[in-house]
């Protein structure tokens, strides 16, 4: 338990989706059309809602302290005023509220949309404190669930899937958030805002992939961070490290599975062509975990002998869930992550028994909503069980929350800008699900030049989940989303500090997919201009 409460903690980053861009973009003159004054305005119900209750507060600011299992806290937040919209869909029982904050002065006319963490479907308050401290009026909804890793909502009284609030948490709320926040904005301010974001990590890149799948012309920018699209699919994918360690019998240390990621780190550091601690492009790591059977490690005093167990359980891992026949159905772990984090389990007991400690998001949508069985016991799950389950979430949820559409044709022709970064070393959203869904995008609509005209992606080494906002090294992706649709400068790179094996802080300029960064042969490793970007080694 101790280990799971310690990955959850970890996890701020982690499910994150505390996303806090800083957008350093010049203010717009944004004068209000009428004086500003913190009252309840009249709000229209978004299409298949109804108003239950509209609140105004003046908040003096301050200091924000997040909500939940995620905390944090953002100081010098300006006084704001916060307007809550309670809807409900009627016969659905439901009540979302969403939070629009907005600062009392020194509005820069922009509107920033934000996603949620897991299952919090939207801002604990630091995003939304962020926002406002940089000038935006800002909008979050909670969808009527709970917190990020509160899943008391899935079921109801009969034991099914309570489907008005999974449509809630899907899609539809974060929709009616940006109806309704935009409506709030021209009340309070007498004008709409002259450019609308969206941002959001993890469930927010989510979100904001959905929005520009569904909804085109909510927002003109969306910042979509380590998303967890193809939902039905990796959820299920996470608890393969599980799956493969009770079948297999073989539960290797946290240590021992450090030992295997230093290797392969060490191994495979230079295909960008010079040791600097970062792995460049890790889908091209091809280390054989074989190769440390009989290492012997130091793990908390004792002295362990890496065996051929131990590799073979890590080549799953890494490898990612297949049929019983072989074929593929899902990545793996990112060579480079943090394998800890989905294959927890306790110490060893008196009598050597050791027991599965998965992590609670895929767990819970395994057992809630795909087995709708809270007392499911994951540890009994066989190779075959598993292929079913994940073929189940599949067929029942794909079109619910798959949010995978490669479709975005609507988004292009709106005008709308997407951004997304996502780690190389992402141990909870494999990383090669992002690029894959890009590839169908152009695939879609016509190449990468077409795409690159509306849609960038860009993949940080060495970068846990949601690491670029603060965890584990940094990046302005607003900034760049900014200058990109106010000012037509689309980012070829984006700048971002990253944390290499030795810990240390080193400057890189992401290169937009599908190009990979390069030494150029001379230079600091540890500063950016060292580095050019160039198509990938077929290789």
């Amino acid at each position: 338990m101790r280990r799971l409460l310690t990955v959850i903690a970890a996890g701020v980053p982690l499910a994150a989706a505390v996303c806090l861009p800083t957008a350093s973009a010049e203010t717009q003159d944004a004068s209000a059309a009428t004086p500003f004054a913190c009252s309840a305005p009249s709000v229209k119900a978004p299409a298949g809602t109804e108003v239950e209750s509209v609140t105004a507060v003046s908040q003096e600011g301050g200091t924000i302290n997040g909500t939940g299992v995620l905390g944090g806290s953002v100081s010098g937040v300006p006084a704001f005023c916060e307007v809550t919209v309670t809807l409900t869909h009627p016969g659905a029982g439901d009540h979302a509220k969403v939070r629009t904050w907005l600062p009392a002065d020194g509005w820069n006319g922009r509107f920033q949309g934000l996603g949620g963490a897991a299952y919090l479907a939207g801002d604990n308050g630091v995003g939304l404190g962020t926002a406002v401290k940089n000038g935006y009026a800002a909008v979050s909804t909670d969808a009527g669930v709970g917190d990020a890793l509160d899943t008391g909502w899935a079921l109801n009284s009969e034991g099914q899937v309570n489907t008005a609030l999974l449509m809630n948490f899907a899609s539809r709320s974060q929709h009616e958030a940006a109806v309704v926040g935009k409506e709030v904005v021209d009340a309070v301010y007498g004008k709409r805002p002259t450019y609308s974001y969206f941002t959001g990590c993890s469930t927010g890149g989510r979100q904001g992939y959905m929005e520009a799948q569904r909804y085109p012309d909510d927002y003109d920018g969306i910042l979509a961070d380590a998303p967890a699209v193809h939902w039905d699919e990796f959820e299920v994918a996470t608890l393969w490290p599980q799956v493969v360690m009770s079948n297999e019998k073989t539960y290797p240390s946290p240590c021992e599975f450090t030992a295997f990621t230093n290797a392969a780190v060490k191994a495979c550091d230079s295909l960008d062509g010079v040791k600097d601690g970062l792995v460049n492009d890790s889908s091209r790591c091809d280390f054989d975990p074989r190769r440390l059977i009989g290492t012997k490690v130091v793990c908390e005093g004792k002295e362990l002998t890496i065996t051929a167990a131990d590799a073979t359980v890590v080549r799953k891992i890494w490898d990612g869930p297949r049929t019983a026949s072989g074929k593929k159905l899902w990545y793996g772990v990112p060579v480079g992550a943090d394998i800890s984090a989905l294959a927890g389990h306790t110490e060893p007991d008196a009598d050597g028994n050791v027991t599965g400690a998965p992590f609670p998001v895929p767990a819970a949508w395994a057992r809630l909503w795909v087995a709708k069985d809270p007392s499911l016991d994951l540890s009994k799950i066989t190779y075959a069980g598993f292929t079913q389950l994940f073929k189940q979430s599949q067929a029942e949820y794909d079109k619910v929350i798959g949010t995978d559409d490669p479709d975005l044709s609507g988004f292009r022709k709106s005008g709308g800008k997407l951004l997304t970064w996502h780690g190389e070393a992402d141990q909870y959203i494999p990383t090669q699900g992002t690029v894959q869904y890009r590839q169908k995008v152009e695939r879609e609509l016509g190449g990468t030049k077409k795409v690159d005209d509306f849609y960038r992606l860009f993949l940080a080494p060495g970068t846990n989940h949601c690491g670029l906002n603060g965890g584990d090294g940094s990046a302005d992706g607003l900034a760049a989303l900014t200058a990109w649709v106010e000012h037509g400068k689309a980012p070829k790179t984006l700048s971002a500090t990253l944390i290499n094996a030795d810990g240390q802080n080193v400057t890189r300029d992401l290169c937009s997919y599908p190009q990979v960064s390069r030494y150029k042969g001379y230079g600091d490793p540890a500063v950016a201009s060292s580095f050019t970007c160039v198509s990938p080694s077929r290789h």
